[in-house]
């Protein structure tokens, strides 16, 4: 699609948007932001921008990998179960997994400032307003061409607005470098060049422009000794998303995210779930259907691979 062709088709969610504003405001019958549901969100295409975490995944080399076996019995259960026993569709009537996680740095990624910073907020401490929100997508994957470790820049967010306006306050800006191309190879952990996201660039987009926060495709914000860029990002407040995917198929502007992660008490990372939610017309993502409830039985059941680790079809 190109870039006009986008930009009229991304503009059809805003307007939807901003029409249904009156509607709320001399609501009659009742039904609030359910008009925004019916007039822009019904019709609207979801991209998922996330990883599924697996046993096989990328981790960084100072965590250990994640397992998953079927779930067993922690205690005796008269009549029942006994303790140790494997839970089992034929036995008890469900199954469920075990999962090791040895990490809150897996996969697809919200990390809150208390990652790095105690004095800020954990996981289950963010807000819930972090929600939905409107995303913007800057794109460094020309530069990346003649330097795989280059770093995005200030100029690159100048050049963006230039051609897409303002970047809104309070949006996610996602960068786009399509490294996650190469997932799950777990090589991708231990390369020391890579996409980054210049200190300036994350200052530019915090202090000038007021955004809620950031986020990029590799494991980490950069590849400096120190990374400097996470260092500060924490230290003052803010939150990143880390493991993005698929952002090829999300236009620059125009979109919203939302926003999913477990509540862990005191998490100092989440396993999060961000999904793109686009124009009608948009030529990428899913729409609401009639397969969303009941979902469509498969013709090939799952069942726990020991080569895998874990449950496949």
């Amino acid at each position: 699609m190109g870039t006009k062709r986008a930009a009229a088709a991304v503009t059809s969610l805003g307007l939807a948007l901003w029409l249904a504003g009156p509607a709320l405001a001399q609501d009659q019958g009742g039904k609030g932001l359910w008009s925004v549901y019916d007039k822009a969100l019904k019709g609207a295409k979801y991209v998922d921008l996330t990883h599924t975490i697996t046993p096989k995944i990328p981790v960084w080399a100072g965590f250990s990998d994640p397992t998953f076996a079927p779930a067993k019995a922690g205690k005796d259960i008269e009549g029942y179960a006994a303790k140790g026993n494997t839970y089992t569709y034929e036995k008890h009537g469900f199954e469920a997994t075990d999962y090791r996680l040895p990490t809150d740095q897996l996969g697809t990624q919200l990390d809150p400032p208390a990652h790095w910073a105690p004095e800020y907020p954990a996981i289950d401490e963010l807000p819930a307003t972090y929600t939905l929100r409107p995303l913007v997508v800057v794109s460094i994957v020309e530069q990346l061409k003649d330097d795989p470790n280059y770093a995005l820049k200030v100029a690159d967010l100048e050049a963006w607005e230039k051609e897409h306006g303002r970047i809104p306050e309070g949006s996610v800006v996602f960068v786009r470098s399509d490294w996650s191309k190469a997932w799950p190879d777990p090589k991708l952990a231990t390369l020391t060049k890579f996409p980054q996201v210049g200190l300036d660039a994350l200052k530019f987009l915090h202090e000038q422009r007021h955004i809620l926060f950031h986020g990029h495709e590799p494991l980490d914000t950069d590849s400096t000794p120190d990374l400097e860029g996470e260092y500060w990002l924490m230290h003052n407040g803010y939150a990143q998303a880390e493991g993005v995917a698929n952002l090829d198929q999300v236009p620059p502007t125009g979109c919203l995210v939302s926003i999913g992660y477990p509540k862990f008490g005191g998490g100092l990372g989440g396993y999060a779930r961000y999904v793109a939610v686009c124009p009608a017309d948009w030529q990428y993502g899913v729409t609401i259907g009639e397969n969303d409830a009941p979902l469509p039985k498969s013709d090939t059941k799952l069942h726990f691979d020991e080569a895998a680790g874990m449950r496949v079809r």
